[in-house]
């Protein structure tokens, strides 16, 4: 089956092992809006997809165009995908004889393949033109023939999103797939410089989408199967909708409930609904909007919600060389309002909870600012608040940012590893066990990688990664239920549990049952109920969820 368009999706908008599973960028949505209405039909494709089927390349050459939607501005580590090379980049446009070859997405902004490498702008060869507007604006421009497009235009977005919804279910995992949705581009920071590492920067100050164009793009989803959805592609969804014309606006209570609302009014039936990033600056300067803000996002939302805040650093010397969002005082407020309005457990897991974000390599730095940060992450332990993850990560340098030329990348490379690892050890382990007790039922956990020991996360924002010690199928959807922690992963059992078909390797899992029990409950199994168990394995956390058929 041949196609007028081709889109290619080599992009994923954070780290999968860091909390983003099988999912949807909107810019290739658009990209099927914007080739839909000029009459091409669009066919995607992941990159994977290629990796996997080379032979897709002779289908890419019967098409009339070829859009490839590439790059990424966080580094990490890759579960179930991984963003495109840039080889694969190059070599897609220079094999590709035929159709007319797009290029746009993120990598306009420059490619690094990892964090602590320099992002440069590099001439991508091989493509007749390269997207550097606005994407879905600066696409329609070129396909019209008219001139390049610098500003953003969302009553146009809001059309191509309802038309490219459609490509949705051409996901290979689909319907497990999570759907980002733009709500924003910009940041009011921008008015006084912005962080010193961001790309936000490139964006220009805050444009916001109408909540009437998001819920439309969502109804559009959701009538085609969508069920998962975050709003994101914005660094702080507390201020949604507010003025451009502050660096720090107070949030709008009323703007989240009337977009959510909207939403679940939309999608009745919607599966996920969660966010990104807030700004731990907006908690701390209005603590009675933001507080607000998050009642509203926490009424409508659904359970198991992370709250990305980029502190960055617990170094006040680091955020005044960086010109970065909150002190270290102002981030601990921001957490501890989050855990106030969004610790409260549905179904077992907490509502929403703050995600840390450290970087490492910024201007200012020294070995001590390490110290500082452990420190931080100990005091949140002593009062006894929950954080859903911490993320730390190396500085990415990006051109025209003022970190490209002022950074102390690199120069301590022994005590990032060594706060890295306390981290894992000291703060992780002990605060997964709170977040995720022994004994917590988690929904439709995905599976992603298959093998004696299953991989799989549930669709939302930063779901946990789920080790399950049998070998499962690869795209099965199961309920688990907790039994042991990692330092970044718990490990789980299939719901119910079957302890006379379980596996012998399986069955000392079962939390205090260990290896000499489980002999003894393979040896006399089956039971016929759950008396006749504890005779042999004694109680067990996880009693509820046993069954003996």
């Amino acid at each position: 089956m041949s196609s007028d368009g081709i889109i290619l999706d080599g992009y994923i908008d954070e780290p999968a092992c860091l909390g983003v599973p099988p999912y949807i960028s909107p810019f290739v949505r658009y990209a099927a809006g914007v080739l839909r209405e000029h009459r091409l039909e669009p066919r995607y494709f992941t990159i994977d997809q290629l990796r996997q089927d080379p032979s897709l390349l002779r289908l890419f050459r019967d098409a009339k165009v070829l859009v490839m939607v590439a790059g990424t501005t966080v580094p990490g580590k890759y579960l179930g995908g991984r963003p495109a090379t840039l080889t694969e980049i190059q070599q897609t446009g220079s094999q590709l004889k035929g159709p007319l070859k797009i290029l746009g997405g993120p990598v306009v902004f420059g490619y690094a393949g990892e964090g602590g490498r320099v992002a440069l702008r590099r001439s991508i060869s091989g493509f007749d033109a390269v997207l550097k507007g606005p994407f879905a604006e600066s696409l329609d421009a070129l396909l019209s023939g008219g001139e390049p497009v610098a500003e953003p235009d969302y009553h146009s977005v809001d059309r191509w999103s309802v038309l490219g919804s459609i490509i949705v279910r051409q996901h290979p995992s689909f319907p497990h797939v999570m759907c980002e949705l733009e709500t924003a581009t910009g940041c009011p920071r921008t008015l006084r410089g912005g962080c010193s590492f961001c790309t936000e920067r490139f964006y220009g100050p805050p444009r916001y989408r109408s909540a009437a164009g998001i819920v439309s793009e969502v109804k559009a989803l959701y009538t085609r199967g969508a069920l998962y959805f975050r709003l994101g592609r914005q660094p702080d969804i507390l201020v949604y909708g507010t003025g451009a014309d502050e660096e720090f606006p107070e949030p709008s209570p009323e703007n989240l409930e009337e977009l959510f609302r909207g939403i679940r009014k939309a999608a009745p039936h919607l599966k996920t609904l969660h966010i990104d990033n807030v700004s731990p600056a907006t908690i701390a300067r209005h603590p009675e909007a933001a507080m607000e803000a998050l009642r509203a996002i926490v009424r409508h939302h659904t359970a198991g919600d992370v709250a990305a805040i980029g502190m960055e650093t617990a170094d006040p010397a680091v955020v005044r060389a960086n010109n970065l969002k909150a002190m270290p005082e102002e981030v601990m407020d921001a957490i501890h309002i989050i855990n106030q309005v969004g610790a409260a457990r549905e179904g077992g897991i907490p509502h929403l909870l703050p995600g840390l974000n450290f970087v490492s390599g910024l201007a200012g730095e020294t070995s001590d600012t390490y110290r500082l940060n452990m420190e931080f992450l100990r005091e949140v332990q002593r009062r006894g608040w929950l954080v859903r993850r911490v993320n730390i990560r190396q500085l990415m340098l990006f051109e025209d940012t003022p970190a490209f030329l002022d950074n102390t990348l690199g120069r301590y490379r022994r005590e990032f590893q060594r706060f890295k690892e306390m981290v894992r050890r000291e703060f992780d382990l002990p605060m997964l066990r709170r977040v995720f007790p022994v004994g917590t039922l988690l929904r439709e956990v995905v599976i992603e990688e298959a093998g004696e020991v299953s991989f799989g996360r549930q669709l939302g924002s930063y779901p946990i990664l789920v080790g399950v010690p049998l070998e499962l199928r690869r795209g099965e959807v199961i309920d688990v239920v907790v039994v042991d922690h990692g330092m970044r992963s718990i490990t789980a059992l299939p719901v119910p549990v079957r302890v006379n078909r379980l596996p012998v390797s399986a069955l000392p899992w079962i939390p205090n049952v260990g290896r000499r029990k489980a002999g003894s409950i393979a040896a006399v199994r089956p039971f016929s109920g759950l008396e006749a168990f504890r005779a042999v394995a004694g109680v067990t956390p996880i009693d509820g969820f046993i069954s003996f058929d």
